[in-house]
């Protein structure tokens, strides 16, 4: 395969710390990205807002957003592709719904929200990129 992404190992995590299982994968792999989130620079959207963008491909873009207690997303979203993101943490308020941790949305392409959270909340999503 081409040279898609820079050379990495897995990472598992083993009892509460990170094990590198580097015997799994080729060192010469370049079809994987593997990253820390937190590791991400974090971008202000707005005030409260904060963005970090994950690796994309021409297929699928990857972000992390942190909500602070009180925050709503700027205006309405609307999804040229596919949406889909998970609640990570917190809660947030979409289309009327109480999202906590652990719930998985996916927006149809076309479709609109505009997330909000009173608690605090970080989601991390992946938008299909329209063909």
């Amino acid at each position: 395969m081409a040279e898609k992404y820079p050379p990495a190992s897995f990472l598992t995590l083993g009892r509460g710390r990170i094990v590198r299982d580097d015997w799994l994968m080729p060192k010469e792999s370049s079809d994987v990205q593997i990253l820390h989130v937190d590791e991400v620079e974090p971008v202000e959207v707005v005030p409260g807002i904060v963005r970090r963008r994950l690796p994309a491909t021409e297929w699928a873009r990857g972000w992390m957003y942190d909500f602070a207690p009180g925050t709503e997303w700027p205006e309405v979203d609307v999804h040229e592709g596919e949406e889909r993101y998970y609640v990570v943490s917190g809660e947030f308020i979409d289309r009327g719904q109480r999202l906590g941790p652990g719930s998985y949305v996916v927006f149809a392409p076309g479709s609109t929200h505009r997330p909000r959270t009173e608690t605090g909340a970080r989601m991390i999503g992946i938008s299909i990129l329209p063909r």
